[in-house]
């Protein structure tokens, strides 16, 4: 019996995936030289450190819409972004590009999110207007560059080029990416470009699917959509039964939906544009992974749809009000009163500043951690 060294996994990437994918051998490499593992490949080795780091375990406790203890179905960061590696490594299977390095990218896509979801983010980038605002791309590199500390000789997790590269062009309605340190005049890679969809289907499905177990969304608004009657039909339109299943039925039809779309229509623009090879695919003018216009329409409509019947409902700004209080409570206690950080940031003020170190620190924490820490700093009854 033959063990699959990393050498005999490299050739198989070479002999299965596409020309155009991405491969581990050829890889930038990584900015701390390390010896290669003898049997995984560069991009496994980055997929499995993200997994095993503090900030990935802290998103089950993060906000996706609900906050945690609204209820313990609801999505979480964490189940969000699980949800994100699988529509992926689907895509990536489908299109024979590397699905190491596109589940990396998945898992990692988030690790910088603030608590309390989008309506953090908005707070702490409000906040730090005048030091650099705030965006979790940016933010998730920060944490896999510096952040996390897990080895003697280097902080951070000392992930790829590639896989970096992936965190900070992640790109989608409510990030702009910064990366004038990865040739900003290319595209990233199609195993990155996927994660862009992979995290649009992931979140606007299952935001329709949550927002209809709270009973926030109305079923009569939600059968209006081009996408529902799309999976409704593709379920089977007919089909009776317990109205629970029906409803998850349907939302695995519309990703089915989405999912095949994207893989057939990115198809199709790989051969429209002569890609040939993964230099081809990083010098096109435009991205390569796109829905078709009918499919790109309809989904628009769903997130149209979402913004205002769900993410501007009254619970849901409810929600928004409170974290934002938190948030900006937090920080202006932090950086008028250095002295009430924890003693391990209160050490990176030297090479950080007060600002960076409480951004950090803010950043990092879940929902739960958020809400204690502001209770026992506001609340003069509360053990600090």
């Amino acid at each position: 019996m033959v063990r699959a060294d990393r050498n005999l996994l490299q050739e198989l990437e070479k002999k299965s995936l596409a020309p155009y994918a991405a491969l581990s051998s050829a890889s930038r490499g990584r900015i701390f030289k390390e010896k290669p593992h003898p049997y995984r490949t560069e991009f496994q080795r980055d997929r499995e450190r993200i997994i095993h780091s503090r900030a990935f375990r802290r998103l089950e406790y993060k906000t996706q819409v609900f906050i945690n203890h609204e209820g313990d179905h609801y999505r979480t960061r964490l189940t969000h972004t699980i949800e994100v590696a699988q529509i992926a490594r689907s895509i990536a299977r489908a299109l024979r590009l590397n699905e190491d390095l596109a589940e990396g990218i998945a898992l990692a896509h988030d690790l910088g999110h603030t608590p309390f979801g989008h309506a953090g983010e908005r707070e702490l980038n409000a906040l730090l207007a005048d030091h650099g605002g705030f965006e979790h791309n940016r933010q998730s590199l920060r944490v896999v560059d510096e952040l996390e500390k897990h080895y003697p000789d280097f902080n951070g997790l000392n992930l790829t080029w590639e896989t970096r590269e992936g965190i900070i062009k992640h790109s989608s309605a409510h990030d702009h990416p910064e990366f004038r340190d990865f040739s900003p005049g290319t595209q990233p890679s199609l195993e990155a470009q996927i994660i862009d969809l992979a995290d649009e289907i992931a979140y606007n499905n299952h935001d329709l699917d949550d927002g209809l177990s709270s009973g926030i969304l109305a079923p009569s608004d939600v059968k209006k959509l081009a996408l529902w009657n799309m999976g409704e039909e593709r379920y089977n339109r007919e089909a009776k039964g317990d109205p629970k299943v029906r409803r998850q039925g349907i939302i695995r039809s519309i990703i089915d939906l989405l999912v095949s779309d994207l893989i057939e229509n990115t198809l199709h623009r790989i051969g429209q544009s002569s890609i040939k090879n993964y230099a081809d695919v990083i010098k096109a003018e435009n991205k390569t992974v796109a829905f078709s216009r009918k499919i790109e329409s309809a989904n628009a409509e769903l997130k149209d749809f979402l913004m205002e019947h769900l993410y501007q409902h009254y619970r849901v700004a409810r929600m928004t009000i409170k974290a934002e209080m938190v948030i900006r409570d937090l920080f202006q206690i932090y950086t008028n009163h250095p002295d009430t950080l924890p003693e391990d940031y209160q050490k990176k003020y030297p090479k950080d500043g007060v600002i960076i170190t409480a951004r950090d620190y803010i950043a990092g924490m879940t929902d739960r951690f958020a809400l204690e820490e502001h209770q026992k700093l506001t609340d003069p009854m509360i053990r600090v």
